[in-house]
């Protein structure tokens, strides 16, 4: 009998592409002369709408993945206020920045960028840090990272960026990690991505928690006032808390050990009334600087040196309340940069232009309609009329017969608002140019950032980043896409590259390469102009490093304590210990063998709050041995060796009183210790008022990460 299943079936072959060899042409097969740019108004002028290439190609790259997000999958957020501190009506007629005193309300959300919304929360990777505003005027959306620049230049490579970094299509191996061949292929020929490199390679890829890291709107946007008058300005949002992050072994272990390790702390430090807080700063540009700097502002690649443009604080964001319903509000609210509010408008950086037509699109995708702005996460407090109507899933009742402008027969409403009543105007700038597929020369300089971030690190910063480099240059299995990197790491900072070549057991090619001829012809290729290094004004930025920036007043509020019992152990230890970390706004979790009470020396009972099969060192961030009479049961224990041996190799604090000092004497890492080892807190008196002190003083420092060369000798 014929096999009707077999000879029904299509010959799959005809669908497969194979690119090699062959044009870039776009879905309709017209042939790409310059898949690198967007066409604009002149080299810095604004993107244009006729654009059918970037339109395509942005607009399939939106439509994916369903439902979730394509990037920044993997969030978690939360409710909250901003609060003006410091008025800044003169470069501003935004409402919500005009009056001390004033609150917002706002919704934030965090994120990573590559991975799926099933991924881990410490992947080495970009946080988004995006923030609605719900104002008097309308919705303001600051769709920041907190990482102040970006890997391209033009939107135009945002679906090739992304295309590189996700799991490789034949085998979807690796999920939310850019160690692989793609990502670095992609990287080594593209040398605009080295600052973001730097970035991304340093331990701020790496936060301990979301409420620990900066905040950057990474474009330059514009401040419009009153008078129409236009500054140039970047936002920044700084942590209550300072900028602290996870050794890279750390990360790994806590991806296995709880992937939703900082979804877990945002919501646990809100239910505890730690609420996060970060400052909201402005960096200033008068009009008539756009030009003065050795940098181009409209250059999303670029920071602007707080040495050279000071940061100006205007408010403060409390996050303050949890979501009812995760899906409903943190899975469903939509940012876009083009949620903007009058006293507040965009400049023609070619990133953030492409970025105001690819959200929308994205949400229609995602969310399934372009009702999705009447979503209650999403919804405007400001009163919403306009001649919008029907589409799925509708939820507003229009009432009246009119819904087109101009009208008479409904009166002519809704009414344009002049621009006194609050109507929102462009601001007037003036453009005369050709339409070119070009970027402007002032976009050339690809290395003079990455080497300023990379001088401004501690000694202890820079290990990190070469340790990052060999990591992931090592994952990559193709020689030639290491050798290219290792060319370009030369260029930022030989030494530098020499280190990263050591791990890879390889050497920095003498000549750089120049990437073209890779896809397309030479002349178009990165456009006309090769990659140039300009020396940067600021030699070295403060601001730039984590470990130069410590808090003001050292705080462990909402840090997690691990307290590792067993029967025998001093009750008066634990309490005092656990009361101390009370005052402190801090938390003491006692961890033992099982689960259940353990017998103390006073013949009482503690709940074990975890056993060391449900919870690991990488959760805590310190580690405390009570005395007792019962420390041979854990000096004998495994699994309080390996407690130890990470919180020693992670350069947490550990602190033991009494007895139990023998059980760091007898760890694996004790003939490593230090004499000057200011995070680990011995003392033979147990219960000391001094001892809780200056372990507490000791945690307020974070890390100690001059212990590292010491882990390795």
């Amino acid at each position: 009998m014929e096999n009707l299943q077999d000879g029904k079936q299509r010959d799959l072959s005809l669908n497969r592409s194979d690119g090699t060899n062959k044009y870039l042409t776009t879905d309709q097969g017209v042939k790409i002369n310059d898949d690198n740019n967007s066409l604009k108004a002149g080299e810095r002028g604004p993107s244009l709408l006729e654009d059918f290439i970037l339109r395509e190609k942005i607009t399939h790259f939106d439509h994916e993945r369903i439902p979730e997000r394509i990037v920044h999958a993997r969030g978690s957020g939360a409710h909250g206020f901003f609060e003006v501190t410091n008025p800044i009506p003169e470069l501003t007629k935004a409402g919500f920045l005009k009056e001390a005193g004033l609150k917002t309300p706002v919704f934030a959300r965090f994120s990573t960028v590559a991975g799926s919304r099933g991924s881990t929360d410490l992947a080495r990777d970009v946080r988004g840090f995006a923030v609605k505003f719900y104002t008097q005027e309308g919705i303001y959306d600051l769709v920041a990272n907190n990482i102040p620049v970006f890997f391209i230049q033009d939107a135009s490579k945002f679906p090739d960026l992304v295309h590189a970094v996700k799991p490789e299509p034949h085998n979807e191996i690796p999920q939310a990690a850019s160690a692989h061949d793609t990502f670095w292929d992609f990287i080594s020929l593209m040398p605009e991505s080295m600052h973001m490199i730097m970035w991304i390679m340093s331990d701020r890829a790496i936060p301990r928690s979301y409420r620990m890291m900066e905040g950057f709107g990474v474009h330059t946007f514009r401040l419009i006032n009153e008078a129409g008058e236009s500054t140039f300005v970047k936002f920044h949002w700084k942590p209550k808390l300072g900028t602290h992050a996870v050794a890279w072994d750390e990360a790994q272990k806590i991806s296995g050990k709880n992937p939703d390790f900082h979804r877990q702390d945002l919501w646990e430090a809100i239910e505890m009334g730690n609420f996060p807080e970060w400052e909201l700063g402005v960096q200033i540009i008068p009009e008539e600087d756009e030009n003065k700097y050795e940098f181009d502002l409209l250059d999303p690649t670029k920071i602007v040196p707080e040495e050279l443009v000071p940061v100006t604080i205007v408010g403060r964001m409390v996050l303050n309340k949890n979501p009812d319903n995760f899906f409903a509000e943190t899975e469903q609210i939509a940012f876009h940069p083009g949620h903007i509010v009058p006293g507040i408008d965009f400049t023609n950086d070619p990133l953030l232009q492409g970025r105001l037509f690819s959200y929308t699109d994205t949400q229609l995708s995602r969310l399934g309609s372009p009702n999705f702005h009447e979503i209650p996460i999403n919804r405007s407090i400001a009163p919403v009329h306009n001649n919008q109507r029907d589409g799925h899933m509708r939820q507003e009742i229009n009432i009246g017969r009119v819904s087109y402008h101009p009208n008479s027969l409904g009166g002519g409403c809704p009414y344009q608002a002049k621009i006194a009543e609050g109507g929102f105007a462009s601001f007037n700038e003036r453009i005369d140019a050709h339409k070119i597929r070009e970027r402007s020369e002032s976009f050339n300089d690809h290395f003079g950032q990455a080497r300023l971030f990379f001088n401004s690190q501690t000694p202890t910063e820079k290990s990190h980043i070469v340790k990052a480099l060999r990591f992931e240059l090592g994952k990559v299995e193709t020689t030639a896409i290491r050798v290219r990197m290792l060319g370009l790491l030369s260029q930022v900072d030989m030494k530098l590259a020499e280190q990263v070549a050591a791990g890879l057991g390889a050497t920095v090619p003498p000549v750089l390469e120049t990437p073209i001829n890779h896809g397309v012809s030479p002349e178009n290729e990165m456009g006309k102009h090769e990659p140039q290094t300009v020396e940067s004004s600021v030699e070295s930025s403060d601001a730039l490093s984590m470990l130069k920036n410590p808090t003001n007043s050292p705080t462990i509020a909402s840090r997690k304590v691990a307290i590792i019992c067993s029967d025998g152990v001093s009750e008066a230890c634990v309490m005092n210990m656990k009361e101390a970390l009370l005052k402190q706004d801090a938390k003491g979790f006692i961890v033992a063998p099982t689960l259940g009470n353990i017998l103390t020396d006073q013949d009482g009972a503690i709940a074990a709050n975890f056993s060391f099969l449900t919870a690991s060192s990488v959760l805590f961030d310190a580690v405390y041995v009570p005395d007792g009479i019962g420390l041979n049961a854990l000096i004998e224990n495994d699994d309080v060796n390996e407690y130890l041996h990470d919180a020693y190799k992670h350069c947490k604090v550990i602190g033991a009183d009494g007895r139990a000092t023998a059980v760091i004497g007898a760890a694996s890492f004790a003939a490593k210790i230090s004499a000057d080892d200011q995070g680990l807190i011995l003392t033979n008196e147990a219960a000391t008022k001094a001892f809780t002190d200056e372990f507490i003083a000791a945690m307020g420092q974070h890390r100690f990460w001059e212990r590292e060369p010491n882990l390795y000798n």
